[in-house]
Parts: C-alpha cells; structure tokens; sequence
C-alpha cells in the first residue's frame, strides 16, 4: 500500500496519467475519494432521489475508468470531470423517457417588469434558491448544464469553449439563451 499516501501528493493531472499508464485502480480510489461528493451532488441536481443519486454517482464512475484516456488534459481535470458528469446526467434523463425534462419556456408568455430576460451574472447570482431549483429542473438539460457549469461551478468561457468543443462566442450566445429560458421560467413561479 505504498502507492497510497504518495497518490494523495499527486495531482489531479499526474494521477490521471499513471492511471492510464498502468491501469492501476487503487490510483483510480483516489480521485474516487476527491471527487465523489462533487459528482454526487451534481447528480443529485438530476435525480429524484437520494439513492438514484447515489447509482448515477456510481455510473458516472464506472464511465470515468473507462474515458479516462481521453482526458486531453487541455483543460482543468476539474472542469473536465465536471462536464463529463453534466454530459452524463444529461444523456440519463433524455435517455429515461418517463423522466425526460420538456423545455417549458416555448409555452411561457413574457411578463413585463419582472426579471429581464437579459439578466448579467450577479442577478443570476441573485435569485432565490428555492425558485431556481425550480426553474432548472423546468429547462432543457443541454441549458441546465451550461449554466450549472458557469455559474455554479465557476469554469469560465474559454474552459466552457475547450470543454464543448465550440467557439468563445457560441458559449456565450448559449449562455444569453439559457439565461433568457431561465428567466422566463423562473419568473412564472409562485
């Protein structure tokens, strides 16, 4: 058990490598153990229930060991377990029919002088909590997943660019859609 104590002094980076290199899964328990809480939490933003959590969690693991060799390393490993996670729990729910999130918003009439469909980061920042956790469940997960990542997961446009393989300027006409969906919805809840 030597490789243990010396893989916690490791990088997110190095252990990656090692662990492609040889395969080795007691390298592999410790970005279990780094990571398990934050993927679990973001799958629990996309379950029902703790224990549908808890399986995702354990399904996004069992993927990890398998993708690992494509981690290209050109971004955070951080973010690319985020995203991977997101992709994930995305492709769960639209995979799981009875469970499928509708977009909502193409059916919500605009109010006036309520949230501004052109909201900028820190009225995103502002909503209450309760009504957005709502109104996420509400959007479209492709949405749910962009704005999860930026503003929950603080990754920032050019790592949001690397990650979904698409231009700085198509992330953030993306992300003024997500917000615009948001606000919509988030301003028909009681």
């Amino acid at each position: 058990m030597e490789t243990e104590p010396a893989s916690k002094l490791l990088t997110d980076e190095e252990l990656v490598r090692e662990i492609v290199k040889n395969n080795n899964t007691m390298l592999f328990a410790t970005l279990y153990d780094r990571y398990s809480q934050v993927i679990y939490n973001k799958c629990y933003g996309f379950a029902k229930s703790a224990a549908e959590a808890e399986d995702l969690t354990q399904d996004v693991f069992l993927m990890l060991f398998v993708k690992l060799g494509s981690f290209q390393g050109r971004s955070k490993f951080s973010s690319w377990v985020y995203s991977f996670t997101y992709n994930f729990c995305v492709n769960y729910v639209n995979r799981n029919k009875g469970r499928k999130i509708s977009d909502k918003s193409d059916s919500i009439a605009e109010e006036p002088n309520k949230l501004s469909v052109y909201l900028d980061d820190d009225s995103i920042l502002e909503m209450r909590s309760h009504k957005l956790k709502k109104a996420l469940e509400m959007i479209d997960p492709e949405d749910k997943t962009i704005l999860l990542l930026k503003y929950q997961d603080d990754v920032s446009i050019k790592e949001l660019s690397v990650l979904m393989d698409i231009g700085e300027s198509a992330v953030k006409m993306r992300l003024k859609r997500a917000k615009a969906r948001i606000a919509e919805i988030y301003n028909k809840i009681p």
